[in-house]
């Protein structure tokens, strides 16, 4: 069964998602402040964290960089009503998904499915296939290669590494800094030429339409995302 860890300091509300969540078959522990929370994801093994900005002590923000250190679970944040300067620094400092409080039950659910969804796929277990498969499009993790509606290609190092990081990121802004340093794995420098030739190359080859892409959309102004809905 999976098992999601949420840490906010409204018990009522930390209540009432483990209610919901169990009867998606996902247990839930509670953790009321971010230091609690750190030292429960040292003893279990979860596939979700749900983290609420506003906390005392360690706020979201800070516990989510020290997750980061250790870990590339998932993570959604909770907001306050048209925060918008703390969704993008949440999901700049690696959060994958955020809510606004309040939100939707079922929205919330539908969100907790999808990330643990696209977690526990990019994560198999041992002997377990290394092909990812989505609407028109397989990336072969063995071979380095690729099956599009265009084709089939085995692609240079970093087209691969890079259409493998946003895919792995399926639904998650990635910032150019970020996409840069994952796949270059040097200090950003604000170049994004190499970045934005790598996308349209691999356009080329995976989109039925490269002018209206289907699987790498453009975020404008901060960087790029794997569709959510393939």
């Amino acid at each position: 069964m999976n098992r999601i860890l949420i840490i906010d300091d409204d018990k009522e509300l930390c209540a009432l998602i483990k209610q919901s969540v169990l009867q998606e078959s996902i247990e839930a522990d509670c953790c009321y402040s971010g230091e609690s929370g750190l030292l429960r994801l040292k003893e279990k093994e979860y596939q979700l964290v749900i983290l609420d900005v506003m906390m005392p002590g360690f706020d979201g923000f800070e516990t989510l960089e020290q997750i980061r250190k250790e870990s590339s679970l998932p993570i959604l944040m909770f907001t306050s009503k048209n925060d918008s300067v703390s969704k993008v620094r949440g999901l700049r400092a690696g959060a994958d998904d955020y809510l606004t409080k309040p939100f939707d039950m079922d929205e919330l659910i539908a969100r907790i499915l999808s990330l643990i969804r696209r977690y526990t796929r990019f994560n198999p277990k041992d002997g377990q296939s290394q092909t990812f498969d989505f609407d028109g499009l397989s990336i072969d993790l063995n071979n380095r290669s690729i099956h599009a509606v265009n084709g089939d290609y085995e692609l240079p190092p970093k087209e691969f590494d890079l259409l493998l990081l946003l895919a792995k990121n399926q639904g998650k802004i990635l910032t150019k800094q970020q996409i840069y340093e994952n796949v270059w794995g040097e200090e950003y420098v604000y170049d994004d030429s190499n970045i934005m030739a790598i996308i349209s190359r691999l356009r080329k080859k995976i989109e039925d339409n490269p002018g209206n892409p289907h699987y790498i959309q453009t975020v404008k102004g901060i960087g790029y995302r794997f569709n959510r809905e393939v």
